[in-house]
């Protein structure tokens, strides 16, 4: 797995106007290759009278699917330059969708590609980005009188609180990166006197 990955932070359409042709792109966070293709049918619907409807994607946190289309512009002019630029920008479980409605003005090969792949850059810059940062899951099982105590400590430090449940113990489940996991247990078992417990999980991905 990779440690880290870069995705959009939120959907979101952003318009620019070259040559009396508008482009629009529209981005989203995808999670799946399904989930990409839903979006692009999506704005293809909202967007049926466009003359074009060009997308790109990528999927995995290695990139590892990674598909785009022209829709009918010259090949190799718009899905192309819009991947290039989400690759550039490391992006990830992310899928681009740039609409375009034609002016009047031809733009030719060279300003095609400048407009589809400067339509999802500067959509990029206006949505904004975040990283996702992979850490092992794990719970800490502690009792009552100390609780409160480990998870302000937990919080101050800056660790991922994800959930807690209260039993005859409380349960608090925590995101913790794996270089950090020896550190922490013996920071708990000085926090606690050694009487919490500490139980690793898998591992996922989270919010830098």
């Amino acid at each position: 797995m990779q440690d880290e990955y870069r995705t959009v932070a939120r959907a979101g359409v952003h318009e620019t106007e070259i040559n009396r042709s508008r482009f629009l792109c529209a981005l989203a966070p995808a999670a799946t290759e399904q989930e990409a293709q839903e979006f692009i049918a999506g704005v293809r619907k909202e967007h049926a009278a466009a003359t074009h409807n060009c997308w790109a994607y990528v999927i995995g946190a290695d990139a590892s699917v990674q598909k785009a289309s022209d829709d009918g512009e010259p090949g190799g002019t718009a899905g192309v330059p819009m991947l290039q630029m989400l690759l550039r920008r490391d992006m990830r479980y992310v899928v681009a969708v740039v609409t375009r409605y034609y002016g009047g003005v031809k733009l030719g090969a060279g300003g095609l590609i400048r407009a589809y792949g400067g339509a999802v850059g500067e959509a990029l810059d206006d949505v904004g980005t975040l990283t996702r940062r992979r850490f092992r899951l794990a719970t800490v099982t502690v009792d009552h009188q100390r609780a409160g105590k480990i998870q302000n400590d937990l919080r101050s430090t800056g660790r991922t609180v994800r959930d807690v449940r209260y039993a005859e113990a409380v349960t608090i489940e925590i995101g913790l990166p794996d270089s950090d996991v020896v550190a922490f247990r013996s920071w708990l078992a000085d926090a606690t006197a050694g009487t919490a417990r500490l139980e690793l999980g898998g591992e996922a991905y989270g919010d830098a």
